[in-house]
């Protein structure tokens, strides 16, 4: 199967996906993209899943996937047009609007350079050279192959993530911090849990979209005191996950500079980085928050309270609570209380 073909199926797995979501649960498939439950909301909602639901059976089971990828594109500019009256409504939640609206321009371009990449590649199945594109004399269309190889770079490739931001503590104190890994489910709201197994590895438990549950095994990779740590998933772990955090001394004296550098790649590859953008899950609207939970943390020792449940996490907002007189926020410190 060639990529194109690849990706094409994988747009059939997100299809099927979203379509089951929309059918069996609209409400909440509506809230989770901020759109206010309105009398016809739901009926709105299961329409559109029945076209995803056309879409995946075409797309998974066609061995043309050329019109199936633009029926998507079809229902992708009638999305927008809905996103987009749902943005200028003001009893809707905006930012999760835009948030899925952004991540559907994505999806959309997606959609449209696979439709090209796959008809190129119908009309230049035969390997004669006589199609819509050049051959490479492998029957492959070399604009088909560049379109599939962009789509895989730029959307599924897993680009880091790169936040930084200024906390007013020292580079040892926020170093210690972060290197207690059991402390970072206390800023980063998507972590439910880290286990350190000894003094490199450690386990990772973690929500994913549409209320799915991750786990998997890290270890260090570097850690130089008060400087830098890196760390990334093991061999065979469900998910791909690697990053490195930096703490340099911030100018005049004002603190610590954390640069964060992250890749998150989901166990459901393409369909998972797709679902992430359209329901604001993906690593890159998650980091900034995380960073300024961690400032809030280190810096005044409350913080907006994560409270699990299974498979749901809802935040309440808490007063900062100050450290007690001699706690200190690198061992031991539980500003934000128990979990």
């Amino acid at each position: 199967m060639s990529n194109d073909q690849t990706i094409a199926r994988s747009l059939g797995y997100l299809s099927l996906g979203l379509g089951l979501s929309q059918l069996l649960a609209p409400r909440q498939f509506a809230q989770t993209i901020g759109v206010r439950d309105r009398s016809d909301t739901t009926t709105l909602v299961r329409l559109i899943g029945a076209r995803e639901l056309l879409a995946a059976a075409g797309l998974l089971t066609s061995r043309n996937p050329a019109p199936w990828v633009w029926l998507r594109v079809g229902g992708d500019l009638m999305d927008l047009a809905l996103l987009g009256r749902a943005a200028s409504a003001n009893d809707n939640e905006q930012d999760r609007v835009s948030g899925a609206l952004a991540g559907t321009v994505g999806i959309t371009a997606v959609d449209v350079l696979s439709g090209l990449g796959v008809s190129g590649q119908n009309g230049n199945g035969n390997g004669n050279g006589h199609g819509h594109g050049a051959s490479n004399g492998n029957g492959r269309s070399v604009a088909g192959s560049g379109i599939g190889e962009r789509i895989q770079e730029t959307v599924f490739g897993g680009k880091p993530v790169r936040k930084s931001i200024t906390i007013g503590r020292s580079p040892g104190e926020v170093y210690a911090y972060w290197r207690q890994l059991e402390n970072l489910p206390r800023f980063m709201r998507h972590l439910e849990e880290v286990d350190e197994l000894d003094e490199r590895r450690s386990h990772w438990v973690a929500t994913a979209p549409m209320g799915m549950r991750v786990e998997w095994d890290a270890e260090i990779t570097n850690d130089i005191e008060d400087t830098e740590i890196s760390w990334r998933s093991v061999a065979d772990s469900a998910v791909r996950h690697e990053g490195t955090v930096r703490f340099v001394p911030a100018p005049g004296g004002r603190g610590t500079e954390v640069h964060v550098e992250l890749t998150y790649q989901p166990p459901a590859g393409p369909v998972g980085v797709a679902i992430a953008k359209l329901t604001g899950e993906e690593p890159e609207q998650q980091i900034s928050e995380d960073l300024r939970r961690l400032k809030q943390v280190l810096e005044t020792g409350g913080v907006a309270v994560s409270e699990a449940t299974r498979g749901e996490r809802r935040l309440r907002q808490r007063p900062a609570q100050p450290l007690e007189p001699g706690e200190s926020v690198t061992r031991g410190a539980s500003p934000v209380g128990a979990r």
